[in-house]
């Protein structure tokens, strides 16, 4: 017989040849794409505002963000502004409201009637069917018992001297009488509730 390879070696022929690393470079386009991303961000940065604090991400300053700083004992409260504050996003800057959702104040005869009875609206809020300049409406009105009775005044003298109505500003003592005398916990019931109220004498 002819000499036959070494087995061993047929062994070795049959296996496969050892796996090669080979080097798989980035395309030149991804690459161009990176640098380029990266020299829009570094030119970004630079030309950029200077770095603030990163708590107040919209440059709004402390003071802003502590809201209106509470009226020194004696100073005059701004009912504009606690009216901007608590109001306005329904009755509208212009106290329009907004039509067959929220009543105006301007013209509205709650604002600019019984004095004792807009104390109370905003004393204990509103629930339920009310009509407002000829319009009846559905919703709620929340409290504002949080209000200091000062407050309260303002914010009522705003909205009784501004847009179209001219009647006479509220004292804070109306607000801290009503504080006292009403045991309500609740909202009143729509408007025939305020008429109710409005015709009780004060006591």
């Amino acid at each position: 017989m002819p000499n036959e390879p070494d087995p061993r070696y047929r062994a070795q022929q049959r296996e496969n040849a050892e796996p090669e690393e080979r080097s798989q470079p980035m395309p030149l386009i991804v690459a161009g794409l990176v640098l380029a991303m990266v020299a829009f961000g570094v030119l970004y940065i630079l030309m950029s505002d200077p770095f603030g604090n990163s708590a107040l991400g919209d440059r709004r300053t402390v003071a802003d963000l502590s809201g209106p700083a509470p009226a020194a004992p004696g100073a005059a409260v701004d009912g504009k502004q606690i009216f901007t504050a608590n109001c306005v996003a329904c009755h509208q800057a212009t106290g329009k409201g907004l039509p067959g959702v929220f009543p105006p104040l301007d013209g509205s005869e709650w604002v600019h009637g019984d004095a004792r009875t807009l104390a109370n609206i905003l004393l204990h809020g509103v629930e339920g069917e009310i009509e407002v300049a000829g319009t009846t409406y559905k919703g709620a009105m929340p409290a504002f018992q949080q209000l200091s009775d000062a407050e309260l005044a303002a914010v009522a003298s705003y909205i009784r001297s501004s847009w179209s109505n001219k009647s006479d500003p509220l004292p804070p003592e109306l607000f801290g009488q009503e504080r006292k005398a009403s045991t309500r916990t609740t909202p009143f019931e729509g408007g025939a509730a305020l008429k109710a109220l409005a015709a009780e004498k004060p006591t």
